[in-house]
């Protein structure tokens, strides 16, 4: 197994699932009424704590109440995956099936951009990386091998740093809406570079972990 590459895994579907209940809890929160179509606004009037607070999201559930509960059930069910359960043979598959259903019942439509890339790596966790290990010379793996849990903690203070920003427009020092929501964005594509960086970093140090394992040589 590629502890590495499973801890990567394992903390950014847990860092997701927290964001798919933060969808469902907004959602949960505007009661048993329809929606008024597949596109909603997660977080509604009532809870809005500023203009860009909206939050998107997909469902074809057609009641806020219900989607809520289906999505916070769905993200638990990701967070306990994600951690017991990713580096089963049906790990990944299982994985990528909740998060398409979380997408589903509201779980917001900006993870997917970050869910498929965390699938791609699950499916890395019991694999020899026999590619990785070809184009990623000793150097460079050696390098890179120090830096996965750097960019993973970077990247995760990042992503609940900008779901904070989605959630509440607060900003110290900052007024304008509009540079709060981009400041959010370019947080969010930071932390989409730190996770590719991350599973790089993740597949290096199990490469340079696997000969200490088995007894080859350096």
């Amino acid at each position: 197994m590629n502890r590495a590459t499973r801890t990567i895994v394992s903390t950014i579907g847990v860092i997701l699932g927290v964001a798919g209940m933060n969808h469902g809890f907004f959602e949960a929160l505007q009661g048993s009424a329809p929606p008024d179509g597949l596109i909603i606004q997660a977080i509604g009037p009532g809870q809005r704590m500023w203009v860009h607070g909206t939050e998107e999201a997909f469902t074809l559930v057609p009641n806020y109440l219900l989607t809520g509960v289906l999505a916070i059930v769905v993200s638990l069910a990701i967070m306990v995956w994600s951690v017991g359960f990713i580096h089963t043979r049906r790990g990944p598959t299982v994985f990528l099936l909740l998060f398409i259903l979380l997408f589903l019942v509201g779980g917001g439509i900006g993870q997917v951009l970050f869910f498929l890339p965390a699938w791609a790596a699950s499916r890395k966790i019991n694999s020899p990386l026999e590619w990785w290990q070809k184009i990623l010379l000793p150097r460079w793996r050696r390098i890179l091998a120090r830096a996965w849990a750097f960019t993973l903690v970077a990247g995760a203070v990042g992503f609940l740093l900008a779901l904070w920003l989605a959630i509440t427009g607060i900003l110290p020092g900052e007024t304008d809406a509009d540079t709060i929501l981009y400041t959010t964005w370019r947080i969010l594509l930071a932390v989409w570079v730190l996770n590719f960086v991350s599973y790089v970093s993740g597949f290096a140090a199990d490469l340079e972990r696997r000969p200490l394992e088995t007894g080859g040589g350096p």
